[in-house]
């Protein structure tokens, strides 16, 4: 039966070596654990508050960043509606500068042709005097042979002929 019951010299030191190792792990052990628990549940702490101000930054920055690239699409827009807009200009001077200078052009061709038509014309009245007087010329040698008939029938013509 000493299995089942134990001695009461068995259990007294049991009850010493218990007391002994509760002793020695309370003064050199409990005291270091416990201080490394408070240590570890200060860290965590400290690494939940500082998660939470990241976290709160992060989404301080990302409002920020919202806010920016907000701005920088209107800025965009800004810069595309100013581009476009001088484009338009560009062009708008550019088609009033062709414009007119397709008309100046048009204005001295017209110009130019005027004039050789002129030309053109007062050289054929000059080549159709040449041809009436040369025609003249032959048709009278043959048809008066006196010199005053000549003169008074030139004379005739040249009263008649206004240029």
């Amino acid at each position: 039966m000493e299995l089942v019951t134990p001695g009461i010299g068995l259990i007294f030191w049991q009850l010493v070596t218990f007391l002994l190792v509760l002793f020695l792990l309370t003064k050199f052990a409990w005291k270091p654990i416990m201080s490394a628990l408070r240590e570890r549940e200060a860290s965590i702490e400290d690494a939940l508050s500082a998660a939470e101000r990241a976290k709160l930054e992060v989404q301080g920055l990302k409002a920020e960043n919202e806010k920016l690239l907000a701005e920088a699409r209107l800025e965009r827009d800004r810069i595309l509606k100013e581009a476009s807009d001088a484009g338009n200009n560009i062009v708008e001077t550019a088609k009033n500068k062709a414009n007119e200078e397709g008309a100046r052009m048009i204005a001295h061709a017209r110009e130019a042709i005027e004039n050789e038509k002129l030309a053109a014309i007062t050289e054929v009245k000059n080549m159709a005097a040449a041809l009436s007087v040369d025609i003249a010329e032959r048709i009278l040698r043959r048809e008066l042979s006196d010199p005053q008939a000549q003169q008074a029938l030139a004379q005739d013509y040249i009263s008649e002929v206004t240029l």
